[in-house]
């Protein structure tokens, strides 16, 4: 499945956000619907939903994991994805149940957009 979130790893946990490409396709970001800290979830399953004056579109998780962290701040101010897509703009951590070698290189995506 072709998806559009970038990931990061940090000290056991993994943050997720959406690719600068996925948030310059999708417009200006309006609202977003984050998971709860403890909820679970499997790789490529839905874990949220962001919508722009474009589209409304599911966030899909890169790994299997329970969520640890959520970015509250995009609640008040889900422009920041848009803004910072790598930075104030990330959206939640995992803690990942499996590996992560499957996760795309910078490189990879690069090729897969």
């Amino acid at each position: 499945m072709e998806s559009h979130e970038w990931t990061e790893q940090r000290d056991g946990t993994v943050r997720v956000g959406i690719s600068d490409f996925a948030q310059d396709e999708l417009g200006d970001i309006v609202f977003v619907e984050l998971p709860s800290e403890g909820e679970s979830f499997e790789r490529g399953g839905s874990f949220g939903v962001v919508e722009s004056i474009k589209a409304v579109s599911d966030l899909y998780a890169p790994v299997s994991g329970t969520v640890v962290d959520t970015n509250e701040a995009l609640r008040e101010q889900p422009e920041l994805i848009n803004d910072e897509p790598f930075d104030g703009g990330w959206l939640v951590e995992f803690d990942p149940d499996e590996g992560l070698e499957h996760l795309l290189t910078v490189d990879e995506y690069r090729q897969q957009v």
